[in-house]
């Protein structure tokens, strides 16, 4: 059984486990490396030192040095994610890490809710078959990134924000902690970066892959790059995926259709312009609108096949996003650069949903109620940020400066159908799926949307002597709201001030100590049980930390610990919706105080040897010492390695991984009216891959998911349901290369 019921704590502590990793993480590079001589280059490695020389070399403003496509790496050398200066993840004063092309391809990672299941630190609530929510430090993440911009994801209403395709980026790129200084408001958990693949190749290049896996899930991609002009100096690249797959869970399809073509042009030897669209249609059937019962109506846990749905056969959640943007970067002078990026964004959705409220009996099955509902939304997007960065002098040392602005204007809306007479669900033993769709009655506005945010940012980073660096900024925000959602106005209009502070001691060429420090502020648009608005959380996030860099940053580690304290903190409260709604309420917890500690390493441990090795854990109470947000890990542990095997064996690659986490609850109330604990205990996914190249042009790949196929649960509690996970699955991929 995944679930166990209980009203005790869970007490497991992982300190112990830390410090043990912490160290032989610091030591295992030295000892790999040991002895090591130079090793001739690999098939692979020749391949992709061929690739990376079709590339262009004279501009600067590429920013080829933080591109990973092609490096075969599980790290990069340097990142703007944090502050808009580029410097090493170990320059960096706050946690990163960075999910690098060859760790998406390595572990088949098609949708961002891949790539942040497998980043350290990061947890998610799967509330049905779309809806997925991701957590950092306990806390929700909602700061988003496109090339740097900022953006706003809502998970209430799922637009296909979670199943973006990484088909068409380089990298993800995650700064864990608070990030204000660059997305404004937001929690103090984690930015999540997505950055573009762009046309760099000044000769023609393709690529074409067709998979095959587990319930008839079939997927082709092809990802081709050309220069425009004979110079190359005008260049253009279209990625193109489909895929058609069914699911573990009865009745349930999802199709795909993803389009991406962006143009690179130099328009002077200090001038680059990037234009490009993307087009992504989701059309899944057969979806859920919650999870299953975990209770009986006699209070007993149930223990469904992983198969069971409560869908009906003609639910569906369609969604489209398309997105325009541009980027102009221009090289000034004295080693200065100015860029400029704008885009436009719209998604869409289209929901006819049934969900199955209350407990079935355990014998007769009977005791579920269908609530039906039909949404159609719309979400529109408008980004701008210009910052200019480079290096200036004063009392005679070198330093660096960014200076920007950004604005993001949302607005977004969603109508509600209502539903006709209903029929009963009858024994919930016996569900097929055959349950008949409602009659749709007259449309109402049920909510609407208006949001703009702009910042004006800067940071200075100083070379107080040669082993310390400050750096020194702050954010001025502004923050204006207008938003409606069933009967209740919510209007916000704020400015605000978010300070930001790094201190970097280089203790010698390898290691370097830092500390930050950040301010929170975070409006809600979470309601409580009488349908008022949550005042914005506040607070405060400290963070200390070492970091290392080995062979020359082809390997990075961290470690590092963090105090968060925060006001207003918004809490399910369970058992209450909001008021004509079937929205889940919530309460605001005062005086919450974070701490934990997170350790990470990524990277080339050897010649041909990849891995990204990382843990977390923390804890959080309010001012009475009541914890909160329990319904995410407190500890986790996620491991994923490669190697290249030698002599006779070369041109296979092995590797798997690990994804470990701690037990987590959701405090409810059962359905004989007692308090409960809906407890979902640690577990254990473990992951396989192998790869064969058989040329420098076609290679076979097998990737396996829960290996040990563990029942477990993605979510338990949310309205009193569980999501159960996904069974053992494999995918077989084809690649060829022209």
């Amino acid at each position: 059984m995944p679930a166990v019921f209980s009203s005790r704590p869970d007490a497991m502590s992982g300190r112990r486990l830390f410090f043990v990793f912490a160290l032989n993480a610091l030591a295992l590079p030295c000892v790999a490396h040991a002895g090591e001589q130079p090793a001739a280059d690999t098939d692979d490695t020749a391949r992709k030192a061929k690739r990376d020389a079709t590339r262009l070399e004279g501009m600067e403003v590429t920013a080829d040095k933080e591109t990973t496509e092609g490096t075969g790496s599980y790290t990069t050398r340097i990142t703007a994610a944090a502050t808009r200066l580029p410097l090493s993840i170990r320059d960096t004063p706050q946690s990163v890490s960075v999910i690098t092309r060859q760790r998406l391809d390595d572990g088949n990672m098609q949708s961002l809710s891949d790539v942040l299941n497998g980043t350290t630190g990061i947890s998610s609530n799967t509330f049905d078959s779309e809806r997925i929510s991701f957590y950092s430090r306990g806390f929700l993440i909602d700061s988003y990134q496109y090339d740097g911009i900022p953006t706003t994801i809502d998970s209430t209403y799922n637009a296909g924000d979670a199943a973006s395709d990484t088909a068409i980026y380089d990298r993800v790129e995650v700064v864990r902690g608070a990030t204000g200084l660059l997305t404004g408001a937001g929690n103090p958990s984690a930015s999540v970066n997505l950055v573009r693949k762009h046309a760099t190749s000044t000769e023609p290049t393709a690529t074409i892959s067709a998979a095959y896996g587990s319930w008839d899930n079939r997927r082709v991609t092809a990802d081709a790059s050309t220069p425009l002009n004979r110079s190359g100096s005008v260049r253009a690249r279209v990625v193109g995926v489909y895929q058609d797959r069914d699911s573990y869970m009865r009745f349930y399809s999802n199709k795909k259709k993803l389009m991406y073509a962006t143009l690179d042009a130099d328009l002077g030897p200090d001038t680059l312009l990037s234009v490009g669209y993307s087009y992504q249609r989701t059309m899944p059937r057969g979806v859920t609108w919650g999870g299953t019962p975990i209770f009986y109506a006699d209070g007993g846990a149930t223990d469904f096949r992983r198969s069971v749905t409560s869908a009906a056969k003609w639910s569906s959640w369609a969604s489209t996003a398309k997105t325009a943007f541009a980027t102009l970067t221009h090289a000034l002078s004295d080693d200065w650069t100015l860029r400029a990026n704008a885009s436009h964004s719209t998604n869409t959705y289209d929901a006819r949903l049934l969900f199955l409220a209350g407990y079935p009996d355990r014998q007769t099955g009977i005791g579920l109620t269908p609530v039906p509902a039909w949404y159609v939304g719309s979400r529109q997007q408008n980004s701008l940020d210009l910052y200019a960065s480079g290096p200036f002098q004063l009392w005679g040392r070198d330093h660096e400066a960014v200076v920007g602005w950004s604005v993001n204007q949302q607005q977004g809306y969603t109508d509600s159908h209502k539903a006709g007479d209903l029929a009963g669900v009858g024994n919930y033993f016996d569900w097929d799926g055959n349950f008949p769709q409602p009659g749709w009655g007259a449309v109402t506005r049920t909510n609407t949307m208006k949001t703009r945010q702009t910042g004006l940012y800067t940071a200075l980073r100083f070379s107080l002597a040669d082993p310390l660096k400050l750096i020194v900024g702050g954010r001025y925000s502004g923050w204006r709201t207008d938003q409606y959602s069933y009967g209740s106005t919510y209007r916000f209009n704020r400015k605000v001030f978010t300070p930001y502070a790094g201190l970097v001691w280089d203790i010698n060429e390898t290691y370097a100590a830092y500390l930050s420090y950040t301010d929170i502020f975070n409006p809600q648009t979470y309601q409580d049980r009488n349908g008022r608005y949550l005042d914005p959380v506040t607070g405060k996030n400290y963070e200390l930390g070492l970091k290392a860099a080995w062979f020359g940053g082809k390997l990075n580690g961290s470690v590092a610990v963090f105090d968060v304290k925060q006001d207003n903190l918004g809490q399910p409260d369970p058992n209450y919706m909001v008021p004509g709604t079937t929205n889940q309420a919530y309460r605001a917890a005062k005086g919450t105080t974070t701490k934990g500690y997170e350790a990470e390493l990524s990277g080339e441990l050897a010649q041909g040897w990849n891995a990204t090795f990382g843990v977390s854990h923390y804890t959080a109470k309010d001012a009475s010492g009541v914890d909160v947000n329990t319904a995410q890990p407190r500890t986790s542990i996620k491991l994923f390695s490669t190697y290249d095997l030698p002599g006779g064996l070369h041109g296979l690659t092995v590797g798997g991984g690990v994804n470990w986490q701690s037990a987590n609850y959701t405090a409810i109330t059962g359905p004989l009216g007692n308090d409960v604990r809906a407890r979902q205990p640690a577990y254990a996914l473990v992951s396989a891959l192998a790869r064969y190249r058989f040329n420098d042009r076609f290679s076979i790949q097998a990737n396996a998911d829960n290996l040990l196929n563990k029942k477990y649960y993605q979510q338990i509690g949310f309205y009193t349901q569980g999501m159960y996970g996904a069974p053992r699955n494999y995918m077989v991929t084809a690649t060829y290369e022209l």
